[in-house]
């Protein structure tokens, strides 16, 4: 890598790691963000029945597995990059090529959303926003604000997420309390099965529980990941779902409001209804500063994953190039561009196209997780999911199944702009090896060092500086061998390196 990558890595050393509680702040706006967007669930439920269901069910199919699965995988692989590493380690660099570049891209859709949700807020006090005149530059000038805050420093967006947070869920505490002398709990079994949107339905509860695995890209910039993760995810499964159920229970409880009313920003009015003007103000300032929050934790994990990828040697070193902060510059750009170019779709648009290239994504995931078990049962697994391989499976089973759902509920426009996307994938791949064998553009095809914060005792793709590869360029997953010889030997070599040694 040189002088430049050797400068890289000491501002990674020298930038301050995530703990546990910026951690946890970063997993819920990965996540949720709160409970705005939730509203959509009645509607599309017939009622509240199917939504507060949804929102006890979901997350014992789909959100603990997810998480279980991140914890055993993100600490034992805890470097940058994430779900990438794991799916080269378990299936080869063609593989996690393509999964880094579903979930890169269906996570720079979901974060256009942010800056566009912000302003929908914002535009109920102030209708201004509604014009081109001052929406256009405010969405302009609110990317680029939290894009220099991301470039400032993981540390930075990590304490933010936290004040935000707290700012976020506190009108809800309020709101619940102030519910509770006017709570009538039959309201919540009411449903109209006439009225349920059943793709909408499942798109918004998949949408409102996904994104557990998104900070396993920043793993390297996580201080003890092998601790902290299972730590954060704990906290984070029960922060998200009490997020959801509580405001749920109180509006859905005290209030007779018709589901045709429940859509994105009810919340605001229910709060009118509950506690007076001062609740709704607060409950929009709430939901204006959540989309900040989930800007931030978006694309700090959309960033790092690139950096991660240029470190394996997937991309050009480019992207792995550091700022004084030790943040990845021109990955934070990259991301960036890609918000601001996909922020004039719409938001279902967004939502169903998202949600099924994640859906592609989590399938290679949870294959990778049950791969890994049986391929290399001697990994070295700080967390461990206390199931057998069996065990394991079965507990893949059920979010598989939902992930097969969602994506057979999509539209024939979402079928085929995620087939474009899948095979701009596939060609994609081999052009970068040709590019790298060409020396069409620079690429790390040294030996990577280990990251700061994983002891000798943890397991990673990188290999110790101190062990002998008889071809160091076979440690990069995008090796200088010709393309027909690549494959599922650069991983092999890798996982078996770190095995030897311990």
């Amino acid at each position: 890598m040189g002088e430049e990558g050797s400068d890289a890595e000491n501002k990674a050393k020298t930038s301050p790691k995530l703990t546990l509680l910026p951690l946890i702040a970063l997993i819920f706006y990965d996540v949720s963000g709160g409970p705005f967007g939730v509203e959509d669930s009645v509607r599309a439920g017939g009622g509240p029945l199917l939504s507060l269901l949804g929102f006890l069910i979901f997350p014992l199919i789909w959100s603990i597995p997810e998480a279980l699965v991140t914890a055993e995988l993100a600490t034992s692989f805890p470097g940058n990059g994430g779900y990438v590493i794991w799916i080269s380690s378990a299936f080869g660099p063609f593989w996690g090529f393509q999964e880094g570049f579903w979930k890169w891209f269906s996570g720079v859709m979901d974060n256009a959303l942010y800056p566009v949700l912000f302003l929908d807020y914002l535009k109920h006090s102030f209708p201004i926003f509604n014009q081109s005149i001052a929406r256009i530059p405010s969405l302009l000038g609110i990317t680029v604000s939290l894009t220099y805050l991301n470039y400032r420093g993981l540390h930075i967006v990590g304490f933010s997420a936290v004040s935000l947070a707290v700012f976020s869920l506190c009108p809800f505490v309020v709101m619940g309390l102030l519910s509770i002398p006017r709570i009538r709990p039959k309201q919540w079994l009411v449903v109209d099965f006439k009225k349920v949107d059943w793709r909408g339905y499942f798109n918004c509860m998949f949408w409102n529980l996904n994104y557990w695995d998104k900070a396993s890209t920043l793993a390297g910039e996580v201080e003890n990941p092998s601790k902290a993760f299972p730590k954060a995810l704990f906290g984070a499964v029960i922060l998200v779902v009490s997020s959801y159920l509580i405001p749920l229970l109180a509006s859905t409880g005290a209030l007779k409001s018709p589901s045709s009313q429940w859509s994105d920003g009810y919340f605001a009015e229910v709060g009118m209804l509950i506690g007076g003007v001062w609740l709704k103000w607060w409950i929009q300032a709430a939901a204006a500063m959540s989309n900040l929050g989930l800007f931030e934790a978006e694309m700090s994990g959309d960033a790092f994953q690139l950096l991660g990828m240029s470190e394996m040697g997937m991309l050009p070193s480019i992207f792995a190039s550091r700022s004084k902060y030790g943040t990845p510059t021109f990955s934070i750009l990259c991301s960036a561009t890609g918000v601001i170019f996909l922020s004039w779709m719409s938001f279902q648009e967004i939502l169903e196209f998202l949600n099924f290239l994640y859906a592609i994504g989590m399938l290679l995931e949870f294959a990778a997780f049950i791969k890994l078990r049986i391929k290399k049962p001697e990994l070295h697994r700080p967390y461990k999911v206390p199931l057998q391989t069996f065990g394991a499976a079965l507990l893949c089973l059920p979010p598989a199944l939902l992930l097969v759902l969602v994506m057979c509920l999509a539209s024939m426009r979402t079928f085929l702009v995620s087939g474009v996307v899948i095979l701009l994938g596939f060609l994609l791949y081999p052009t970068l090896v040709h590019a790298k064998d060409r020396k069409w553009a620079k690429f790390d095809t040294e030996e990577p060092g280990l990251p700061s914060n994983t002891s000798r005792e943890e397991n990673s793709v990188f290999l110790h500086p101190h062990q002998q590869v008889a071809d160091e360029a076979s440690v990069s997953l995008l090796s200088d061998l010709p393309s027909t010889e690549l494959g599922q030997e650069s991983c092999e070599v890798l996982v078996e390196g770190v095995l030897k040694s311990e």
